[in-house]
């Protein structure tokens, strides 16, 4: 770990967060002197983020902390067009109207992890709609155009990937590059902004717009990477069996959030503490020393403050009461999902699709034969079995990990 002067570097080092940096010397010099306004960029595809964001939101908070000023940029503009990084197809468009609502939706999230305001490292939300879509086509061209050849376009990943697998590009989509490096000249100009985060598979993108901003305005700004985050066994951060962990709590349970950081593998347990939660490096440090069955206070260490981050103290209280109900007495905790079940009860299929702890009734089908699914905490092997709701509740498992509870309607 590289010692810095700046309280912004040294944080981000010590808790892992970063991977590259276009200038850690100069960058570390100014953190230690100024206020510095930083920005990650979101697009709005849908009314919430999910876990996959978690690390670049807690970057901002990160960056907050450290007496600088994060800039959450909204995409409504390059929502428009589709980030092709990463994807082997085209992104299905949205109206202006959907994008604006998904917008409204995600502010609630940082409102959550940021303080807004007018204040010098007061937290602000921009659209980046407010200058795309005022862009006339040949001025931009002229302007900004003349800076990206072709030859070095057809060289990101973004792109290479999605021709070797011969999959369609459209020119939409191949714009998406200027525009984002587009965006951060703006923010340059418009709100002081000297510092571009996000992932690893963004460092083209962020590497575009401080070479566009060093060409036009003669601006010194700097790029930063987080480590693509995966799990231990390689998986994806924030996908499960049943989809997308979101964050929004109208799209995803506060229990079934809790429980995703309470199912943590192992190895991940203390990375995970440092990048997603608040808790003193000191403490993450002891958590670390646990072993065998231990590490599970270290696991629900992490839901605890991870949820409390993202859904409040009540709902992380609340969360961990219910696990601690469903594992430890054997009862329905007051969290768990839940169903309502007419008089003539529901199939286990059903059931176990309706509560989603499956994504389909297909895995629901294949879960119950593998064995993996139980009513009442007894394993059922019998994909058409049916049950019927008395006055007390049914709990419906998949695996050890996925509960949910059945109640007559």
């Amino acid at each position: 770990m590289t010692n810095y002067k700046s309280d912004l570097l040294n944080t981000l080092s010590a808790r892992g967060y970063i991977h590259q940096v276009t200038d850690a010397e100069a960058l570390d010099s100014l953190a230690s002197r100024q206020v510095v306004p930083g920005y990650i960029g979101f697009d709005a595809t849908a009314p919430s983020l999910h876990v996959g964001s978690m690390v670049q939101i807690m970057m901002l908070r990160r960056l907050q902390q450290a007496g600088h000023k994060p800039i959450v940029l909204m995409g409504g503009g390059t929502t428009k067009v589709g980030d092709p990084s990463g994807k082997d197809e085209s992104r299905r468009l949205l109206s202006s109207d959907d994008i604006n609502s998904n917008i409204a939706s995600i502010r609630r999230i940082f409102e959550r992890f940021l303080t807004f305001g007018d204040g010098p490292t007061d937290a602000i939300m921009v659209d980046n709609a407010e200058w795309l879509d005022a862009l006339e086509y040949i001025p931009f061209l002229r302007e900004v155009g003349k800076h990206f050849t072709i030859n070095r376009m057809l060289a990101f990943d973004s792109v290479k990937l999605r021709l070797e697998r011969e999959q369609p590009l459209t020119f939409l989509e191949f714009n998406y590059m200027i525009l984002q490096a587009y965006d951060f000249l703006e923010l340059s100009r418009r709100a002081g902004c000297r510092l571009q985060m996000g992932g690893s598979d963004q460092w083209g993108n962020i590497v575009n717009g401080i070479e566009l901003a060093r060409r036009i305005d003669q601006t010194d700004v700097f790029g930063l990477t987080t480590p693509l985050i995966t799990t231990a066994d390689g998986g994806k951060m924030g996908k499960t069996m049943s989809g997308a962990v979101w964050l929004n709590e109208d799209a995803l349970p506060n229990y079934d959030y809790w429980q995703f950081w309470r199912n943590t593998q192992d190895a991940d347990v203390g990375r995970f503490l440092k990048l997603f939660t608040d808790l003193p490096l000191a403490e993450i440090a002891r958590l670390e020393t646990l072993q065998g069955a231990e590490i599970n206070a270290a696991k629900i260490a992490l839901a605890n403050a991870a949820t409390e981050l993202c859904r409040g103290a009540d709902a992380a209280a609340a969360a961990a009461e219910t696990a601690r109900k469903t594992f430890e007495e054997g009862t329905a905790g007051d969290d768990l999902p839940s169903l309502a079940v007419g008089a003539d009860g529901i199939s286990l299929v059903d059931a176990l699709a309706g509560l989603g702890l499956v994504a389909s009734k297909g895995e629901a089908k294949r879960l119950i034969k593998g064995g993996g699914a139980r009513i009442d905490g007894i394993r059922n092997l019998d994909e058409a079995a049916r049950i019927e709701i008395g006055e007390n509740a049914v709990r419906i498992s998949a695996g050890k990990k996925l509960h949910g509870v059945l109640i007559r309607s």
